[in-house]
Formats: structure tokens, sequence, C-alpha cells
């Protein structure tokens, strides 16, 4: 029998900085198959939203959650989650790189982990990893042979396409220019140069490739003497 077509997964953003919500809540609802359920900044509206969901029969499906959170740590807010029957699974969206943080969010049940700064084709690379996987899972029936769960969670343990840079780009330097844009002052390549320690042509090439990824958008800048300058302001995650 033909599997039913799989609905839009619908997810909550648990993001605490303003900016970073915004930006992730846009990624979601530009990404095929993924609708956006909410947005909370805090442990307490996360959980008041997935109340709100489970009560109209629309559970959440997928929560992205910040491990930093105003009110508890994000692991603390996935215990709490558990207790009270939410059964949607989470993908970690931080900056956590601690061992110890990485190995209790697998152990209590995350089931991919983004660490930040990202751009937006590592965001949606995630989520399409994630598509799949629930896509085999709901293709394989009410039973699955040993194969077929090699083969669902194998898609869990597989890199996406997406998520690396291009070659002869640093990830530290990507974090340097991402954290530096991220005051929301436009800056030309120099000033960016000035900012990191980098050459105009390094801070050039980074700047067009967080452009083409629209993070970043360009503007062209009057005034003062000489030509004219591109402009780069930060818009994404």
């Amino acid at each position: 029998m033909r599997a039913p077509p799989l609905r839009d997964v619908r997810v909550l953003v648990v993001e605490d900085e303003e900016l970073s919500a915004q930006a992730h809540a846009d990624y979601v609802r530009r990404t095929a198959g993924f609708e956006l359920a909410g947005v909370a900044r805090s442990s307490v509206e996360a959980l008041r939203v997935l109340r709100a969901h489970s009560a109209r029969d629309r559970a959440v499906d997928l929560v992205l959650l910040d491990m930093q959170l105003p009110d508890g740590h994000g692991l603390g807010l996935l215990r709490a989650m558990r207790a009270e029957g939410h059964l949607c699974d989470v993908i970690a969206v931080t900056a956590a790189r601690d061992v110890e943080v990485v190995k209790r969010a697998v152990a209590q049940g995350v089931v991919l982990y983004l660490l930040k700064p990202f751009t937006y084709a590592g965001f949606r690379g995630k989520l399409e990893q994630y598509a799949d996987y629930r896509a085999r899972l709901g293709a394989g029936g009410d039973t699955l042979g040993q194969d077929e769960v090699d083969r669902v969670l194998g898609v869990l343990r597989t890199a996406p396409r997406h998520s690396a840079i291009p070659k002869g780009m640093s990830v530290d330097t990507l974090r340097e220019v991402t954290l530096a844009l991220r005051d929301g002052a436009g800056r030309s390549a120099s000033e960016l140069a000035g900012d990191i320690g980098a050459s105009r042509v390094t801070a050039r090439r980074y700047l067009e490739y967080l452009a083409d990824e629209q993070v970043v958008e360009r503007s062209v800048r009057y005034g003062g003497s000489g030509r004219p300058e591109v402009e780069y302001r930060w818009t994404g995650a």
C-alpha cells in the first residue's frame, strides 16, 4: 500500500536572541516542506506554544532549540517537554560546542546538531536531512527490517551536501566575519578587513559568499571622494 503524502513539518523555533529568532523563522518559511508553528524566546514560552498546538490537535513535529535560554538551559527545556509528553524531534541550533553538552544532547534525543554561525544553505541542509529521515520512516509501513532501520538512521548520520563552506575558506574566519556584521552596521570590504585584521580581498570574498547565501545584502554607498563603495549589511542568522 502506498504511504499517504507527508504534510509539511510543523516547526517551533526556540531562540532568545531576537535577530536570530527572526532569521531562523524566515529560514523555516523559505524551506519547502516546512511550516512555522511559532517562535519562543524562553523555556516557559516554548512549553506554552507546545501545549497550545497539542490542544488544537496540531502537535509540533520539530523544535529548533537554542541551548542558552534566559530561564534555563535548553536541555532542561527538553526534559520538561518529554515529561509533559511532547514527543517532537529536536535539532539543536546553538553555539554550544562543549563535548559534555553534545553528549547530553544526543543522550536526550536530539536528532541533529547545527552549530552557529551558519548560512541559509547549512540550515536548509539540516532541515532537508531531517525531512529525508521522516520520509523514509513514513514509507516503511508499520514495521521495519534491519536493513530499512539502518538506512533510515543512516540519513541522520550523513552530513548534508550544503553544510560545507567553499574550499579555501575558514570556518573561524567566517565566524569572525559574521560576528563583526551582527551589530547591524553596514560595512565595506575595507572596513570589515580592518575589523577582523584581514586583507580587503579576503574580506570581500567572505562578504560575497554571505551575500550569495542571502544572509548579507549589498547596497551602493555614495558620498565622500572617489568612487561609490559596495556596502554589506547583515540580514541573516
